[in-house]
């Protein structure tokens, strides 16, 4: 397959190697020329200076280049530039094209999912091209990928087709490929785990231990269930990888960025500090607002992202947030 990668960061760079590896003829693009010029002459990223990325590998600033004559584009790019991106390429897509969304996050306007954004961007090209759009999903965090260490993810379209297809596609020795045709269920997980990855850092920053973190997965693993059914998803899909997997993988790993902007939350940085510490874009940030406007929407209580948005835009106490939630009055859900 020729493949092009829309977006240079860890994540894009990991899929790519991988997928090279796999045979693929694989192109990355960036709007970023310095970040392209780096790529072609020293075959790293530099985030991961000690990965020799393949010489097969190409690279571009150039959209038409990245878009033309591709049968599928990967696009890999932090969610507040998915519309963006989408837009860029526009005018190069061309008929029977398959888009993959593989970014993590809702859009504030519009409460879209990012492949809600994409194919509201396209608009009439879609139909007119016989574009599919899809997402990639699941506990995969790039730092383990690009060095081919093991793992699962989800393929997710409304149309199994696609969905098997892009399965084929990405299915090797070191990643085992599902397909779900919840789609929206799929990209809530990946957007909204998240938040609660943030809390479970918070937890870590004020020394709580083991015990209530388990507690904040599985409580979190519920209110983001919750909010999937009224919204129409699922409810299988929250406990599978999409789900439960990848709120496992980023609510306690070392490689999780909002994890690890939690912690420092937790220690007294202002979640300002912490994005800026962590030096990446942590996702959990962006997603907090979204959420809450889809609670709000729905009448689906919230109660953990709510204290993750009191502390993130109004300045509460992350110590006092957890005392309310320890304190908040019983329902009878398991």
């Amino acid at each position: 397959m020729k493949i092009s990668i829309l977006g240079a960061g860890t994540w894009g760079i990991a899929l790519a190697k991988m997928l090279c590896i796999s045979g693929h003829e694989v192109t990355v693009w960036s709007a970023l020329a310095p970040e392209i010029e780096h790529l072609t002459a020293t075959h790293t990223h530099p985030i991961f200076p000690d990965i020799q990325l393949p010489e097969e590998l190409c690279y571009t600033a150039d959209t038409e280049t990245a878009c033309k004559g591709r049968d599928v584009l990967l696009i890999a790019v932090p969610s507040p530039y998915i519309r963006s991106t989408a837009r860029s390429a526009a005018p190069f897509l061309e008929k029977g094209q398959i888009l993959v969304s593989v970014a993590k996050g809702i859009e504030e306007a519009t409460l879209f999912s990012m492949t809600e954004v994409i194919e509201d961007e396209l608009g009439p090209l879609v139909s007119e091209k016989d574009l599919k759009i899809a997402a990639l999903s699941g506990p995969t965090h790039a730092e383990e990928v690009i060095r081919s260490i093991p793992t699962t993810i989800i393929s997710a379209c409304s149309d199994i087709d696609t969905a098997q297809f892009i399965q084929e596609i990405f299915m090797n020795t070191c990643m085992r490929v599902y397909t779900n045709t919840d789609i929206k269920g799929v990209e809530l997980c990946g957007a909204l785990k998240n938040i609660i990855a943030l809390a479970s850092g918070v937890l870590s920053g004020l020394n709580y231990g083991d015990n209530i973190k388990a507690a904040l997965i599985t409580r979190g693993l519920a209110e983001i269930k919750r909010l999937g059914v009224e919204l129409g998803c699922c409810e299988q899909t929250f406990y599978g990888l999409a789900g439960m997997g990848d709120l496992i993988v980023t609510c306690l790993s070392v490689h999780s960025r909002n994890y690890k902007a939690g912690i420092l939350i937790g220690k007294g940085y202002s979640p300002q500090e912490s994005a800026k510490e962590v030096g990446m874009v942590v996702e959990g940030i962006n997603a907090i607002k979204p959420a809450m406007r889809l609670s709000e929407k729905t009448g689906v209580e919230l109660p953990i992202i709510s204290a993750v948005n009191s502390v993130v835009y109004e300045g509460a106490s992350p110590a006092e947030m957890v005392d309310r939630l320890m304190q908040r009055s019983m329902r009878s859900e398991i």
